[in-house]
């Protein structure tokens, strides 16, 4: 499928991950330069993507990233809250940079910044709402690779992969697959074996669900110890009950009212 080596093409696994993240979806509207990649239009409306275009272009990318020599000069961008927990993991497992979140003007371009780099590949996530990274890095000369959707614009862009770049797991998905296939072809992990970090680490999260989530599991340990400690009461209250049962009962041990009784007298 990649058009190269089969140990290269995606496994039954791999495209079934992309069908279950909707990766091939795209949107209503069509531009000129990503009609190339579109397979066909649904009755809704949504065009359908090629994933062996996409599969090839993600190889592709994964191959020029590693051609960068030092890891720290690839620079990941997204802007879009969805893609910003896939970029700090595509960059914590390949070594590179990422910028989260506002791109600020003159990072390429103006040497006073504090933040100022000069990074020699630039991944973008949405070429639309990047759209400022993308211009700076074509006046210093920085390739650019983009995951496209149906829609969105490729002025400045070197390589572009097209993919649903607004849903939440299809980002992460994509980031997923290219941190892997970048270690793969580094050596740094074997295709025979299956990568261990889970897709799930890839894919956004909304803050208030977290936090919603640990409030509950704080709640639940509250109710476990509560009760915990109410049965632990009852079990404490039941032993001293039985205890003093015992002191009081006649006849019982070191209990010197049993002696007391009334006894016949057999000599009358």
């Amino acid at each position: 499928m990649s058009g190269g080596r089969s140990i290269l093409d995606p496994t039954e696994d791999d495209v079934r991950k992309l069908l279950a993240c909707k990766v091939h979806l795209g949107t209503k509207n069509v531009l000129k330069p990503m009609d190339t990649y579109v397979h066909a239009r649904r009755k809704d409306g949504i065009h359908v993507m090629d994933l062996h275009m996409t599969w090839q272009k993600l190889i592709l990318a994964a191959r020029i990233i590693v051609a960068i020599e030092n890891p720290m000069d690839v620079c990941a961008i997204s802007a879009r809250p969805y893609g910003q927990r896939a970029i700090l993991k595509f960059s914590q497992y390949t070594g590179s940079q990422y910028i989260a979140g506002r791109f600020t003007p003159g990072t390429f371009t103006n040497q006073i910044q504090q933040k100022f780099m000069q990074p020699r590949l630039l991944i973008v996530t949405d070429p639309r709402t990047d759209h400022q990274a993308i211009t700076e890095s074509s006046y210093v000369g920085v390739p650019v690779i983009a995951f496209c959707d149906t829609d969105s614009p490729l002025s400045y862009v070197d390589l572009a992969i097209p993919c649903n770049n607004r849903g939440q797991k299809a980002i992460g998905m994509l980031y997923w697959m290219l941190t892997r296939e970048v270690l793969r072809m580094r050596g740094t992990i074997a295709r025979s074996v299956p990568w261990e970090v889970k897709v799930d680490l890839f894919f956004y999260r909304d803050p208030e669900e977290v936090l919603k989530k640990e409030e509950e599991y704080a709640q639940q340990q509250q109710q476990h110890q509560y009760s915990g400690a109410a049965i632990q009461e009852q079990s404490t209250a039941e032993k001293a009950t039985f205890d003093k049962t015992i002191e009081n009962a006649p006849g019982a041990w070191g209990d010197d009212t049993a002696a007391n009784w009334d006894s016949p007298n057999w000599g009358e």
